[in-house]
């Protein structure tokens, strides 16, 4: 992992702006002082990876905006949530009590929002995540002081389904996958990954297998699947799972094609190597998707950081373009929490995928990807789109969300 041109963040770090005058009185005094965002990832540990492009996307974000956010000096504590719920909750405590934060932005992993999400939101202060996406907070649990910037965790599952059924080129030949093997870690977005390949695929689902999050051999899996021979594997392994999981697959010499959300993206291909190369994935965004925003944001996270981003880190870009968007629109005051929340939801920014906006939950209405591992001009792997599966895709559980007042 390359260092980041920022100042190192162990355990926190400010980005910090210019203060601002502030000797000014009344509501141009609050508007001159900095808007303080604690950002929540997770940096240490095998998962640090996807972590680390989720904190780099949103910095990328803060030097594009010349470290303002809709105008006014900003400042960004960095969070490591250690893949830790107690962590985590005490640590955005700090940020909101001691640290005063405006908003909270995170997190990478579904157990560590699903910790956060009441400490945040029960004291008024906006939570916008730039991955994690649990079903039920996009349905039931719908939140009026929550928005996600990514999806729905089931969506980008759906894409695989979608996909599978028109077909998926193998060898230089479409053909429809017919009978599947699933296999995803034992936790709420392992589940959520499952149930979304499952509600657009139409073939037999053969066998589903939920492992430990911390399994690191696959050895009696792929033993099964080799047996078994399906017509294709569907899993999510995310960060340093992906990693062994692909690495192992290549090992045992089996041939079925894998399809996958998650499992094979920038965050890990640099630790799989060749042996991604070729597998599919299902996405919100590419660094290969033609518009002139994603070109800049691509050109310039590789000029900063010296490695290719990932979504993780694409997504957090755009939080922090919704951000000041948001803030600008209000004229800088934070205080008017209903006025901030529709400035949030009308969503004036250019996102890197092209067109985006906030559907009745405050989760994305979007375009999914079919995508597949390839090789750069420079030698470096990526994902490159395919094919769209999905247009202004709204989740399937946008429908039971009675959004609380507040």
């Amino acid at each position: 992992m390359q260092r980041s041109v920022f100042p190192p963040v162990t355990r926190r770090a400010w980005l910090t702006a210019t203060a601002g005058t502030l000797a000014l009185p009344g509501l141009a005094r609050a508007q001159a002082a900095p808007v303080k965002i604690g950002l929540v990832t997770v940096l240490t540990g095998p998962q640090a990876a996807p972590g680390t492009h989720l904190r780099d996307g949103f910095l990328l974000g803060m030097r594009h905006l010349d470290n303002r956010i809709g105008g006014r000096p900003a400042e960004v504590l960095v969070i490591d949530d250690e893949l830790r719920p107690d962590a985590a909750v005490t640590k955005v405590r700090a940020a909101l009590e001691r640290d005063r934060c405006d908003f909270i932005v995170g997190t990478l992993f579904s157990n560590i929002l699903a910790a956060i999400i009441r400490p945040v939101t029960e004291t008024q202060t906006f939570l916008l995540s730039p991955n994690a996406g649990p079903s039920p907070i996009a349905g039931r649990g719908c939140n009026p002081f929550f928005f996600a910037t990514s999806y729905v965790n089931d969506q980008n599952h759906a894409v695989l389904g979608a996909a599978a059924n028109d077909g998926i080129e193998v060898a230089g030949t479409v053909r429809p996958i017919r009978r599947v093997m699933i296999i995803t870690p034992n936790y709420q977005a392992g589940r959520d990954a499952a149930a979304g390949f499952k509600s657009t695929f139409r073939g037999e689902v053969m066998d589903e297998t939920y492992v430990p999050l911390t399994i690191t051999d696959f050895s009696a899996e792929l033993a099964q699947i080799a047996s078994r021979r399906p017509d294709a594997i569907y899993t999510f392994m995310p960060g340093g799972l992906g990693v062994q999981f692909v690495r192992q697959y290549r090992q045992a010499g089996i041939t079925i094609p894998v399809l996958s959300a998650f499992t094979v993206d920038e965050a890990v291909l640099p630790a799989q190597g060749d042996a991604a190369l070729g597998l599919f994935t299902g996405t919100t965004w590419t660094p290969t998707l033609p518009n002139e925003q994603n070109t800049r944001f691509v050109g310039d996270f590789l000029t900063t950081f010296n490695y290719v981003p990932a979504s993780y880190a694409a997504h957090a870009y755009d939080t922090a373009m919704l951000l000041d968007s948001a803030v600008r629109r209000t004229g800088g005051n934070l205080a008017d929490k209903g006025a901030l929340r529709a400035a949030i939801r009308a969503a004036d920014f250019r996102s890197v995928r092209g067109p985006f906006r906030f559907g009745s939950n405050n989760f994305p209405v979007q375009d999914f990807w079919l995508a597949r591992v390839g090789r750069r001009a420079d030698g470096r792997l990526q994902t490159e789109h395919v094919r769209k599966v999905f247009e202004n895709a709204v989740d399937p559980f946008a429908a039971e969300c009675r959004m609380p007042a507040g």
